[in-house]
């Protein structure tokens, strides 16, 4: 099932029906990501996770039904890229999916993420519109870039806490994604009550539009 929604995605799936099969999997070809479940029939998924770290530096994304704080904490230090719990939503999987290849893929070799007047560069972190340097914080332009990498989509507050500043809404205020929403939109927007690239989906959170 998760094959099939990952493919219409986009994704180029492969799958491995046990631990010895994942592994050689990898270790032919690595992919970009892995998706790992802890609860393997017949295996340890953990035991996994590090046979994986032995081999190489693949990003791992665990899935699995145990969602208590310890285990989760468990999974991170023994290496794993992120936690998801079971059950989720198939989009809450594919946008954890992005933020993992966002955060691993060197960002160096990307070039300005463009969108008529508005250009994002990744690697120099600056931002210009119709030419002119906009001054951004380092949160600022973090935000503002990870939005831009997935146009139209929508994040939550809480999933950008997660993505962008490392945190949650148990750690930190959720309103301060809200304020640097408003500070990006006085340095962008010319009418910023009336936004045009950083737009409010109301109820839900914040998408970008190009």
């Amino acid at each position: 099932m998760l094959r099939r929604v990952l493919a219409t995605e986009g994704f180029h799936v492969d799958g491995a029906t046990s631990a010895r099969a994942a592994l050689e999997v990898v270790a032919a070809d690595p992919p970009d990501v892995v998706l790992l479940d802890v609860m393997l029939a017949g295996d340890d998924g953990l035991e996994v996770l590090t046979e994986l770290r032995r081999m190489c530096d693949v990003p791992v994304i665990l899935v699995t039904a145990k969602g208590d704080e310890a285990d989760r904490v468990l999974g991170l230090r023994m290496g794993a890229d992120d936690y998801v719990v079971k059950p989720f939503s198939y989009p809450e999987l594919v946008a954890r999916i992005g933020s993992v290849l966002r955060r691993t893929t060197p960002k160096n070799d990307k070039g300005p993420l463009s969108f008529g007047p508005l250009a994002v560069d990744l690697g120099t972190r600056e931002v210009r519109l119709d030419g002119a340097v906009v001054d951004t914080t380092a949160k600022e332009f973090d935000l503002l870039a990870f939005l831009a990498e997935s146009p139209r989509q929508v994040f939550s507050r809480q999933q950008l806490l997660e993505n962008v500043w490392s945190s949650s809404s148990e750690w930190q205020d959720p309103a301060t994604v809200t304020e640097h929403v408003r500070r990006l939109r006085l340095k962008l927007e010319a009418e910023p009550e009336r936004p045009r690239w950083i737009v409010t989906v109301r109820g839900v959170g914040y998408r970008f539009e190009p």
